[in-house]
């Protein structure tokens, strides 16, 4: 099979065709600034030796790349046959997805994770992304992909908060954890495992966080330095734990499915205690 030529990522270009009018009136630094907070050349330099892996190979090889050590706890809580939900904190919101893909295509494989849409623009890791949101013009089409899914054989990974964990009250956590995961466990019949992973972003990076709420500012403005925390994971030691799976019988009317929620997401952080 023909690979299809690298094209380099180009931040001008993109501005130009995004935004022409702008592009032409933005300073040299600017371009500079954005090229070196998003590590443009060192992801252009993985693109053109990865760029055409696809799915869950794509995902080994970036995980690889960053060279990290992990510790694995737990493993044998892990039912060898079955398809489940596997449910785990944000605390980097995006290298430890590729952590825990990785690990769990090596344990169980055929594996996917719910995501939010805008990560669709990731052509390598189409494979294994399953987007989430259901607002737009394609719900319906979104909507049928999640329920195939959950209909089929895949071990399916969600990050029930949606978002890279934050500094509140003090800790390092993750925002409110959505029911969907609950809702599908019942519905589907499938089991969750939870997850706990170690590690953490920037102390810039929380306090980027805390000025952006403070000041009421709606755009999460630390998102766009995710890349920049996501390449200082480097080198770094991770501690991946994975609890004992729960029944989807256990999630009854005795509670609502955003208190089961709170539950679970309780459990998981109580994970690295037990080990």
């Amino acid at each position: 099979m023909n690979q299809e030529p690298f094209k380099p990522i180009n931040i001008r270009e993109v501005f130009r065709k995004k935004n022409p009018k702008l592009a032409g009136k933005l300073p040299g630094f600017v371009y500079r600034y954005i090229n070196r907070i998003m590590h443009i050349e060192e992801i252009n330099e993985i693109l053109a030796k990865h760029g055409n892996e696809k799915g869950i190979e794509f995902a080994n090889s970036m995980v690889k790349h960053f060279n990290v050590q992990q510790t694995l706890i737990g493993v044998e809580n892990i039912p060898t046959t079955g398809s489940y939900i596997f449910v785990s904190n944000h605390p980097l919101g995006g290298f430890d997805s590729l952590l825990i893909l990785s690990n769990l295509d090596r344990i169980l494989g055929n594996v996917v994770t719910l995501v939010n849409d805008i990560l669709m623009n990731i052509p390598q890791l189409h494979p294994i992304f399953v987007p989430l949101n259901k607002h737009g013009s394609h719900s319906k089409e979104v909507a049928k992909k999640i329920h195939e899914v959950y209909s089929s054989d895949k071990q399916i990974l969600i990050f029930p908060s949606g978002f890279a964990s934050r500094r509140i009250k003090g800790q390092i956590q993750d925002y409110e954890w959505k029911k969907h995961f609950i809702v599908k466990s019942v519905e589907y019949q499938r089991d969750v495992i939870p997850i706990h992973v170690s590690g953490r972003n920037s102390s810039f990076f929380y306090r980027l966080a805390s000025f952006r709420t403070f000041f009421g500012m709606k755009w999460n403005l630390e998102m766009f330095y995710l890349a920049d925390e996501t390449f200082g994971h480097k080198n770094q030691k991770f501690t991946i734990t994975f609890g004992k799976p729960i029944p989807y019988t256990h999630f009854d009317k005795s509670k609502t499915p955003d208190q089961w929620a709170v539950e679970v997401r309780d459990l998981v952080y109580k994970l690295p205690l037990q080990s």
